[in-house]
């Protein structure tokens, strides 16, 4: 098997606000786009020919794709979806260009190389395999009914504590092109959309469908905000020594694991603790405090007597002295104003709930700053609340606490300017 088929086209709107400005294969994962990682992936198992079908923001995938692997794949299509009517109305648009066996991937999903390696081999086994991973959060996910190692089903989100089982639907497949007559007799779901999962399970009342199951330390999903700290915690785990190709200066603690890349600058009196990843032309300190599980990107400004702390702070952008960020993703091009502040724990020690797709969901985490998305603009001494997100290209005035999300392209003023009374001294 050397095809892949590659579903791209969704809005990823639970990752708004990162999604506004980018599609979610393209958010950053240390210093390279997410699909990256799932592309070399893909070429280490002997993949040669990939298909695209794309939608939203096409183009910014397109354009990355063909600069980045053009001259890696000895294929590369992309297919519009056009109006998005579910994973399986977007497979179905793919049927003249797969062969008569393919590996199907969401694109909003990493499986390590061992792992696809093991599920080509148990691909020998079966024409059509459906992959699962186990989890403890069933309920959120598509739960597979499996007897004797084959499909029987599928339950989508069902109420915790009626799963039929605790392993879900990983997100990846090996097809043959039977599911084509399968995806041609099933109608639209509840929602309006032909689903593939539908189709599978059609299919597995006539043929045999294993589930090859991986484990899940190997298998990871970019689907809500907090996975963008994840996901590069994984990596940030892979960096095992220090290699450090920039400017270091005295005076300079590194302790642990960290990979500085090349042009960086870190200035004296900064104190480092791995796993860290400093990317290219950043510029840290001097006396900044950068904690375990931090991630800069390129040519990002941390300056003077900041501390980051778990966070992820994305290509471009500044954050100026006396600032705090901590369990926070800060986008691309943002420029947080002196004395910024991402709180990060909530009094009661409740998990942080974050809005996501007009609904408050629990986070599940004790500690978890904010999700500010590109081109934000903060004044001096802004304090964001656990959970809170910005929208693209918002501007916050000086001196505000922010307790809600702010919509994309917003300027959030104080409702009446601060009155001042003058005295005389003499």
């Amino acid at each position: 098997m050397d095809q892949a088929v590659i579903l791209v086209a969704g809005k990823g709107e639970r990752l708004e606000p990162f999604t506004y400005t980018k599609p979610k294969p393209l958010i950053q994962v240390l210093d390279k786009p997410f699909i990256y990682y799932v592309l070399e992936n893909l070429r280490a198992i002997g993949i040669s020919e990939v298909v695209f079908v794309v939608g939203y923001l096409k183009d910014k995938i397109i354009a990355y794709v063909k600069e980045n692997f053009s001259n890696k794949f000895s294929s590369i299509k992309f297919v519009d979806q056009g109006e998005p009517l579910g994973t399986g109305h977007a497979l179905k648009t793919v049927r003249k260009h797969v062969k008569s066996r393919f590996l199907l991937v969401y694109g909003d999903i990493y499986v390590e190389v061992s792992a696809l390696r093991r599920i080509l081999e148990f691909s020998e086994k079966y024409e059509n395999i459906i992959v699962a991973v186990e989890t403890e959060r069933p309920w959120d996910y598509g739960v597979l009914i499996e007897e004797g190692g084959l499909l029987k089903g599928i339950v989508e989100k069902p109420e915790p504590g009626t799963e039929p089982s605790n392993i879900i639907n990983a997100g990846v497949y090996v097809l043959s092109d039977d599911i084509f007559n399968y995806l041609d007799k099933i109608g639209t779901s509840p929602r309006g959309e032909i689903e593939l999962t539908d189709a599978i399970t059609l299919m597995s009342k006539s043929e045999k469908v294993g589930i090859a199951r991986i484990d899940r330390n190997k298998w990871l999903e970019l689907g809500k905000l907090w996975d963008i700290l994840d996901i590069n915690r994984f990596f940030l785990e892979k960096v095992v020594s220090q290699k450090i190709f920039g400017v270091i200066e005295s005076n300079v603690v590194i302790k642990g694991p960290a990979l500085i890349c090349e042009e960086a600058h870190v200035k004296s009196g900064t104190y480092i603790e791995g796993p860290v990843f400093v990317g290219k032309g950043s510029e840290i300190g001097p006396n900044s405090y950068i904690r375990p599980y931090t991630v800069i990107g390129e040519y990002v400004k941390i300056g003077a007597s900041c501390e980051i702390k778990s966070s992820v702070i994305m290509n471009y952008t500044h954050i100026p002295h006396l600032s705090y960020v901590g369990d926070s993703v800060i986008g691309e091009h943002v420029n947080f104003g002196a004395g910024t502040i991402t709180a990060n724990l909530r009094f009661d020690d409740a998990p942080v709930k974050v809005v996501l797709k007009g609904a408050k969901v629990s986070s599940g985490r004790r500690k978890l700053g904010a999700f500010i998305g590109d081109y934000v603009k903060t004044g001096v001494d802004v304090m964001f609340m656990p959970g809170v997100k910005v929208g693209a290209y918002s501007w916050i005035s000086p001196g505000l606490v922010i307790y809600d999300d702010v919509p994309p392209k917003t300027f959030v003023k104080p409702r009446e300017r601060r009155g001042y009374v003058f005295e005389s001294l003499g």
